[in-house]
């Protein structure tokens, strides 16, 4: 009998992993595409661009977006291309629902299983949509043991313009760009980068492309104030799937003083 549930558990393995495997991959960008009909993927060659690849600015930016990355190309690197490129826009791409319940404000929503912001009026209309990297497993300074982005619900309490920078990154000097950084909870902000590399990879913060978050900041975002009785635009940060017991306790709306004592991330 024994020797019957050490052959059944073994048997068992090859679909666990496989399991295990399809549940990691990405489906909502990059190379998880490549297995629809609806896209292609292509293999970077030496000396490819994205300018190269594609001289329209709107085709180049939906690309990246799908992708989740405007780093430069590596020879080797996958991406996935719609097909019909030619016909598709923004929403037609978007990993998010073009509407949702309308609240009482507009509100952003930050997906990290999709790498991928929304922003929502308060009708519930989708506005704009595009890519994020936020806190990962581990920190690469080794300043803590993790550096992965707080989820909850938030509200922004403070922004600042293109000079921002960190005071906590690099460890023990601080000085890391965080272009339009708009902060939710103590030093954690949305912020502009150069780097979005299509994983996560942040020391806390939600970076995003430097044009969206400039947008966000100046037209979306709006920071506590007497006007609006200190209750900024709301911000969802999402928990990661695999991460349930990590994030237990933090789905929670933190609107303490406490939360506006900033201390950059990034």
């Amino acid at each position: 009998m024994k020797r019957l549930i050490i052959l059944i558990i073994i048997s068992l393995l090859p679909v666990i992993s496989k399991a295990a495997k399809d549940e990691s991959e990405p489906t909502y960008y990059g190379t998880g595409l490549c297995k629809y009909p609806q896209y292609q993927c292509i293999k970077i060659k030496g000396g490819e661009s994205w300018k190269k690849l594609f001289p329209d600015e709107t085709q180049r930016d939906l690309v990246q977006r799908l992708n989740r990355t405007y780093n430069p190309l590596y020879e080797g690197q996958v991406i996935a291309i719609p097909q019909n490129l030619n016909s598709v826009n923004l929403f037609d791409l978007s990993p998010f629902p073009l509407k949702i319940p309308p609240s009482s404000d507009n509100q952003i929503i930050v997906d990290q299983e999709k790498l991928a912001w929304a922003a929502y009026d308060e009708q519930g209309h989708l506005i704009k949509w595009g890519p994020i990297s936020s806190g990962s497993d581990k920190c690469s300074d080794n300043s803590s043991n993790t550096c992965r982005t707080l989820t909850g619900i938030f509200r922004v309490f403070s922004k600042e313009g293109e000079h921002c920078v960190s005071n906590a990154f690099p460890a023990g000097k601080g000085g890391a760009s965080m272009p339009y950084c708009m902060f939710f909870h103590k030093g954690f902000a949305l912020h502009g980068s150069e780097d979005i590399p299509g994983y996560r990879a942040s020391h806390g913060c939600v970076r995003m492309f430097i044009e969206d978050a400039k947008w966000l900041n100046h037209d979306f975002v709006k920071a506590a104030s007497k006007k609006n009785n200190f209750a900024g635009t709301v911000v969802t940060i999402r928990p990661l799937y695999s991460a349930d017991m990590f994030n237990k306790g933090l789905d929670k709306t933190i609107v303490s003083p406490a939360a506006r004592h900033k201390k950059h991330r990034d």
